[in-house]
């Protein structure tokens, strides 16, 4: 189960960060073409981390609040 709970917890924020990059895109934020693909990569990656990193340091203070990527317990590694 824990395995399950750590993957859940990696790919929950990597879609929350493709999710925003997509909205960010219908808001007609508009970049040259060259830059474009680049660009994208860096934003979702940069709103991933911080997602991941704001979500982690709440969950300190407020356990539940790990719903939100994914499962509200840590796993357990041997």
């Amino acid at each position: 189960m824990d395995g399950f709970i750590a993957y859940v917890r990696t790919f929950v924020p990597i879609a929350i960060g493709a999710v925003v990059t997509f909205l960010a895109r219908q808001f007609d934020i508009v970049i040259d073409s060259e830059s474009a693909q680049g660009a994208v990569l860096f934003v979702n990656a940069v709103v991933t981390g911080a997602y991941y990193a704001l979500i982690k340091y709440a969950e300190t203070r407020f356990p539940w609040i790990g719903w939100l990527i994914g499962y509200a317990k840590s796993p357990t590694y041997l």
